[in-house]
């Protein structure tokens, strides 16, 4: 296309401004927060003057090799589709000319890993790429206008944790506390399970000021008599949608249904400010069962892969027969 990369990211930035279909994780300014101005560029498909396609990706380099894919707490990037209506048959071969557009405008690459937003339901291009694709789930409610009907959808073991964390454990939820209490949480559920925070406190401050800046998080802890933070929630949102996007908790006030009450103040806050609220459902069985209890709707969306090195293909080999992700 002969775009320099100041020229791709202004023509980006814009339609960012212009179009709010663009998911959260796809903005310009997200992206710049997570991977920095250099660390991220995108393929555009233009007609005239109008962009009919985007598709951001983060490059990363490993021992070597360039890696396209996604930072850490962007949850999807993926090809963006401008909707110009008409009939299904004319839309579908719209669309195969533009994801393969956007394929070609991709920098030669040893693996491609992206999770994409799970309204882009056409994968087929890249299939006959060589891509490949997993399916994935997440859970969403789609309808944030009526609390009382969003209470009775969840299952009894949520309105109870709810209860008592109100009732026995005098529990209230704040929303005025400091990042830094929060990361106070979100360290424990990981040294908890025994596994390495996978972002750096620096990330997240940096992530945090840019989602503050363009209001775009919230914080939620839940607090008992005695100062004691229990657990706490970080969700972030755009037009269409708030998403949770970090959790944490006090191993040792697990019991006190804290999680599930900060939850359900995160979802009646994002009533106020968008449609709809995605839990970025886990594959983990453990939180799929939590997640699916608020009565969200299972929703599935693509995993696309590609790896043409030889090298990094026979080392994600081992690695699957070791039973490693």
């Amino acid at each position: 296309m002969g775009f320099s990369l100041s020229t791709h990211h202004d023509k980006y930035r814009a339609l960012c401004r212009s179009e709010s279909s663009i998911p959260l994780f796809s903005q310009a300014w997200w992206l710049d927060a997570v991977a920095g101005e250099n660390g991220w560029d995108v393929a555009l498909v233009e007609k005239g003057d109008v962009i009919v396609a985007a598709m951001p990706y983060v490059v990363q380099h490993r021992y070597g090799f360039r890696v396209i894919g996604q930072a850490n707490l962007t949850q999807t990037l993926g090809p963006w589709l401008r909707d110009a209506g008409g009939k299904s048959t004319t839309k579908l071969s719209q669309q195969k000319e533009w994801l393969q557009a956007l394929i070609t405008q991709l920098p030669t690459f040893a693996h491609f890993n992206q999770s994409w937003h799970w309204r882009m339901s056409n994968w087929l291009p890249f299939y006959w790429a060589g891509f490949t694709q997993t399916t994935r789930y997440t859970y969403i409610l789609s309808d944030l206008a009526d609390e009382q009907c969003l209470w009775k959808g969840f299952q009894e073991n949520i309105r109870g944790d709810i209860k008592k964390a109100i009732n026995r454990f005098n529990l209230r939820v704040r929303d005025d506390l400091p990042l830094e209490d929060f990361m106070a949480l979100n360290r424990m559920t990981f040294a908890r399970q025994g596994i390495a925070v996978p972002y750096t406190e620096e990330f997240v401050y940096n992530l945090d000021q840019a989602c503050a800046d363009n209001y775009a998080r919230k914080i939620f802890i839940a607090e008992d008599e005695q100062g004691r933070h229990h657990a706490g929630v970080y969700i972030v949102w755009d037009q269409n949608s708030a998403y949770y996007l970090m959790g944490g908790g006090d191993p040792e006030l697990r019991n006190s249904g804290a999680t599930s009450l900060c939850m359900w103040e995160a979802i009646k806050f994002a009533a106020t400010v968008t449609q709809s609220f995605d839990f970025e459902g886990s594959m983990m069985e453990p939180v799929e069962k939590f997640f699916r209890a608020f009565g969200a709707q299972q929703t599935p969306y693509f995993n696309v892969s590609k790896t043409p090195s030889r090298i990094l293909k026979t080392a994600f080999f081992l690695r699957s027969l070791k039973g490693e992700q």
